[in-house]
Parts: structure tokens; C-alpha cells; sequence
């Protein structure tokens, strides 16, 4: 799973699991583009890594994202794994109450980031003839979930939106797969939810490993794949 020389974007790279997940690439020898919306964050849990680039990007806005891959294209020359990460995940009200406001921040920041960093990704990829792409759905996201159905119906659009890619995309050879976590053990879950077992959830490290290996060459005859990633126990 040697990646040495290979250039991975990731998205939503300052939050607990991008960190890991770009130490886990770091290790494996790729170039770096740290992508998140907050550039003090960015320089922060990454000033060891300024060999990388480090790109604030407001993953909303197409205009911001076109030049974030532009400038990786410059400096690196290619982009050969797309890892979106960015996400989040809130409760919401019963699907007949849910407010415009949750839906609209569940989709966007699950689903809608996504699609604006592969709309401008693929080009590069179709144009160097391959690459892989790297979603992060849910596990959760198999069945409608009682006071989560905005949530649900985001993770939802990201397995059926990796797989739509795959289909359209194994011919020209780019991968694009997902993994379904159950909860990540991070910090932020350790503090909301201080009465759980963290033991039975996912180790950051762990998903970190799945993920570098649908980016690299071992899993490249795996396309449209959405992986569960339960923990150990």
C-alpha cells in the first residue's frame, strides 16, 4: 500500500478523523492537500506538515474549490486520491417537523461537499486516466433511523452518489468507493456522550487504514463498494 509520490486532497482535514487519516497517507510517502474551511485550524494541527499544502476552502463555494485544485495541480502536478471527509451529524426532529435549517446543513455538509469537490477532481483524473476516490458514508445510513432522517437521507446520498461514480467512472480507470463507520471514537464523541463504552465504536486509526487502502493500488479492482467499518467488538 505504498503510496510514495501520490498526491491525496483531503477534505475536512483539521477534524479528528482527517488528522489521523493524513498521518496514515504521511506515512505512506503522499503529497498532502489539507483542505477545511478554517485556515487557523488548518496551521494549527498541521504546522509539522509544511512540506504539504495546506488550503483553506470553503467546500460551498465551486469558485474556491476550482482554485484549491488548480493550486494543488500546480505545485504537485497531479491529484491521485480524493478523500472526502468532510461531514457532520447532528439529531434532528421528527422528518414532518425537520426545519428547513437542519436539512439544509445535513445536505450540504454531508452530500453537497462532496459533489463540489469531485466536480472539479474528476476532470484531473479523467485527463491523467485514473485515480481513486475515497467517501465517507454511515453505517447508520442502511435504514431510517427514528429523529435522524435528514442525517439518514445525507449518508444515504453518499452511498448512492459513490456508487452512481463508480458505474460511471470503473471504465476510465478511477475507483470510487465509501466506508460506512459506526461512531468514530474522537474526542468531540467522547465528550458528548461520556456515558457510553468507547471500546465499541470505531478507532479513528482503524478507519484511517480502510480508507488508505481503497486509495491505493490493492483495492483496485473494488468499485462501488460501500464498507462497513464497525469497530472490534
Amino acid at each position: 500500500m505504498d503510496l510514495k509520490d501520490r498526491t491525496v486532497l483531503i477534505t475536512g482535514a483539521a477534524g479528528s478523523l482527517g488528522r489521523v487519516v493524513a498521518n496514515v497517507f504521511a506515512q505512506r510517502g503522499a503529497h498532502l492537500v489539507l483542505v477545511d474551511l478554517d485556515q487557523q485550524a488548518l496551521q494549527k494541527v498541521f504546522e509539522q506538515y509544511q512540506q504539504h499544502l495546506l488550503a483553506p476552502t470553503n467546500l460551498l463555494d465551486q469558485a474556491q474549490v476550482d482554485a484549491t485544485v488548480r493550486e494543488a495541480i500546480e505545485r504537485f502536478g497531479h491529484i491521485d486520491v480524493l478523500a472526502n471527509l468532510a461531514g457532520g451529524f447532528r439529531m434532528g426532529e421528527p422528518v414532518h417537523a425537520t426545519s428547513d435549517t437542519n436539512w439544509n446543513f445535513l445536505f450540504d455538509i454531508n452530500a453537497r461537499t462532496l459533489v463540489r469537490a469531485v466536480h472539479s477532481v474528476v476532470p484531473h483524473m479523467l485527463k491523467q486516466a485514473g485515480g481513486k476516490i475515497v467517501n465517507v458514508g454511515a453505517y447508520a445510513a442502511q435504514k431510517g433511523v427514528a429523529q435522524m432522517g435528514a442525517y439518514i437521507a445525507a449518508k444515504s446520498a453518499v452511498i448512492r452518489l459513490t456508487e452512481s461514480m463508480a458505474a460511471e467512472l470503473r471504465d476510465k480507470n478511477i475507483n470510487v468507493n465509501c466506508v460506512l463507520p459506526t461512531i468514530i471514537d474522537t474526542p468531540e464523541n467522547r465528550a458528548a456522550m461520556p456515558n457510553a463504552d468507547p471500546s465499541r465504536w470505531v478507532a479513528s486509526q482503524d478507519l484511517a487504514s480502510v480508507i488508505a487502502f481503497l486509495a491505493s493500488d490493492a483495492a483496485r479492482a473494488i468499485h462501488g463498494a460501500a464498507v462497513p467499518v464497525t469497530g472490534l467488538s
